[in-house]
């Protein structure tokens, strides 16, 4: 199994609904996200995946959520904007738009220094 891995950032504030503590209010962060992929096979150049393509299509996603108020976005309208939350949707965008024999292993998001979220399909 081969696997590559992509980080990049985006900031975005959210609020969490229902929830009893300071995160129930509208706030921000910087977030970082790491996406790993994976896959058996390697193509005829014996790479997985371009690496730039990988950038290029998490960026894409991140653009949805960079500078926003994630509550007012699909899914999250109705989805609490949890970092797992986050981290699963951008893992299921990624992996709508990859070519068969790729598959996202992992995102990670951090919404500070010491605070992450993974998701793992």
């Amino acid at each position: 199994m081969y696997y590559l891995t992509v980080e990049d950032w985006f900031s975005s504030a959210h609020q969490l609904r229902e929830y009893k503590g300071k995160c129930e209010n509208l706030h921000g962060h910087n977030w970082k996200v790491e996406l790993e992929v994976m896959g058996e096979e390697l193509g005829e150049l014996g790479m997985l995946m371009d690496f730039g393509d990988l950038k290029r299509l998490l960026k894409e996603i991140l653009e949805y959520l960079d500078h926003k108020f994630i509550n007012e976005l699909e899914p999250f309208d109705k989805l609490n904007p949890t970092s797992e939350a986050i981290a699963r949707y951008i893992a299921e965008q990624v992996q709508a738009r990859l070519d068969m024999g790729v598959a996202v292993n992992r995102v990670t998001v951090w919404e500070s220094e010491r605070c992450r979220a993974t998701y793992r399909r």
